[in-house]
């Protein structure tokens, strides 16, 4: 815990962001940190609860409550309140590989279930984690600790990713040689081009963590893909264990009049293309470009968000988000109880900075796609939307039920589907030979993440589905100590 009376004499502060006009200007980081003092009053709030929900990291109601790689929250926030960061960062190192992605980019499902929460503003706990992760490296405290002995196993992780990415770390750690494969042209999966750069910066913050990785001796390959130009039977002859790690990454289609018109896009591959051209170092010539167009966002999920802030940077002449959900409440309704995620209205970054251009909050609710308009070059040019509702179908499931009357033409040059991902890939998986499950998930049970194929385990989205980066980092930590189990008999691994 923090001070005893901490959460009575403190309020809950965060840093001030970057104002949306101005941080749209660039693709920097738009947080800012906070000073030493106000970080240790946040971490005084931590009060003595008796149960620590924030670090259960179940799920509840179909949503994560506390977080799921237990993080030992109460006692880090402890050790800043005292001033003790090296200490701090020695907690937070045991349960997270890597504290600085997730201090940026989890949606901090702890800080839903904080016992403070209950009856005021939670304690700050994600703000506090990427603070003791960047004073870690500042102080240069976080550095390269490669095995002391070698086991002469070789593993390969298919997916460098943040479940790859963890299982390869713990893998490399117990002295396993781990080589990683990416089919991309850079590390990094989800990390490097899956969520923008001013959430999570590529060179200052990924590339950091991947050098280290590398010094440590985990040796990445990119453009690697199993089922193209890497076959399946030479990874199975070559290496003693085989790790999917391949995410979910089949993006859900909207099948529509209209679907093929060009200028229509998955969201995934809107932010790759985009953040490509960054990092080469011309992000005006991305492909698929919003510059003085009028955009349409299908998805109020994480994904669409971020094609929100990237069309806002692109120099979109619109920007409308379409959302089939209702409006959330703006406080937790009675059927949704602490400690569940609470389900409550918020403007995320991408909407607080239309709002600042545009006037309002971009979303429209309970509202889909009828179909898309073109012009006569196969251009699509406008989308027609109509009016949901959810009602009961004869089986008692809710279905979206069109509102008669409702249908409204709006202008579209740029349609970007982020409608959230229907499972992994077939391509890797046929490859492999490894088994399926209804969902079209692979078939590895949770604490074992064995699959039907001898000597080949998955974790990660391609075993549980679309889910959290802490999520990710928990099974690829699950699955290095079964694989470690595997290959050695016994495990040490957590």
């Amino acid at each position: 815990m923090g001070k005893p009376t901490g959460f009575i004499e403190y309020l809950r502060e965060l840093p001030v962001d970057r104002t949306p006009r101005e941080r749209v200007r660039d693709w920097n980081e738009f947080h800012h940190h906070m000073d030493e003092k106000r970080l240790r009053q946040q971490g005084a709030r931590c009060m003595d609860c008796g149960v620590p929900f924030c670090q259960t990291g179940k799920i509840i109601s179909g949503a994560t409550a506390g977080c799921p790689i237990n993080n030992l929250i109460p006692e880090w926030n402890d050790l800043v309140y005292r001033g003790l960061w090296q200490e701090a960062l020695v907690r937070l190192h045991k349960t997270n590989n890597f504290p600085e992605f997730t201090g940026r980019v989890c949606p901090a499902p702890c800080e839903g279930s904080c016992v403070l929460g209950i009856n005021t503003p939670a304690v700050t706990i994600k703000n506090i984690e990427v603070a003791i992760i960047d004073r870690g490296f500042e102080e240069g405290w976080v550095v390269a600790e490669p095995p002391k002995v070698r086991t002469g196993k070789k593993v390969v992780v298919i997916g460098s990713g943040p479940a790859g990415l963890a299982a390869a770390a713990q893998l490399n750690r117990v002295g396993h040689l781990v080589t990683v494969l990416e089919r991309d042209d850079r590390p990094g999966g989800l990390l490097t081009y899956g969520i923008p750069n001013m959430k999570l910066d590529k060179r200052a913050i990924v590339e950091r963590r991947l050098k280290l990785l590398e010094q440590e001796g985990i040796k990445f390959i990119c453009n690697a893909n199993v089922g193209e130009n890497v076959e399946a039977e030479l990874l199975l002859k070559d290496f003693d264990a085989t790790v999917i790690c391949t995410g979910a990454t089949q993006p859900r289609d909207l099948k529509v009049e209209g679907r093929q018109l060009k200028g229509v896009h998955f969201a995934m591959d809107y932010l790759t293309a985009s953040t490509k051209a960054l990092l080469d170092g011309k992000p005006d010539e991305a492909p698929m470009h919003a510059r003085g167009r009028n955009v349409i966002v299908l998805g109020g999920g994480d994904t669409g968000t971020d094609c929100v802030g990237t069309a806002m940077r692109q120099g979109c002449r619109t920007l409308v988000q379409l959302e089939i959900q209702p409006k959330p409440p703006m406080e937790r309704a009675d059927d949704n109880p602490w400690p569940e995620w609470p389900r409550v209205y918020k403007l995320d970054y991408g909407q607080e900075e239309v709002a600042a251009r545009f006037g309002a909050d971009p979303r429209a609710y309970l509202t889909t796609v009828k179909k898309f308009v073109g012009d006569t070059a196969g251009n699509v040019t406008a989308i027609v939307t109509v009016e949901i509702g959810w009602e009961k179908n004869g089986t008692g499931q809710f279905v979206p039920q069109e509102r008669g009357g409702s249908e409204k033409t709006v202008p579209a040059d740029l349609v970007l589907l982020a409608m959230g991902f229907t499972g992994p890939e077939e391509a890797c998986l046929k490859e492999l030979a490894v088994e399926t499950d209804a969902r079209s998930n692979v078939g590895a049970e949770h604490e074992q993440y064995t699959t039907s194929a001898k000597g080949v385990f998955a974790a990660g989205d391609c075993r549980r589905g679309q889910s959290l980066i802490v999520w990710a980092i928990n099974e690829g930590r699950g699955v290095a100590r079964e694989v470690d189990r595997y290959l050695m008999g016994s495990t040490q691994l957590p």
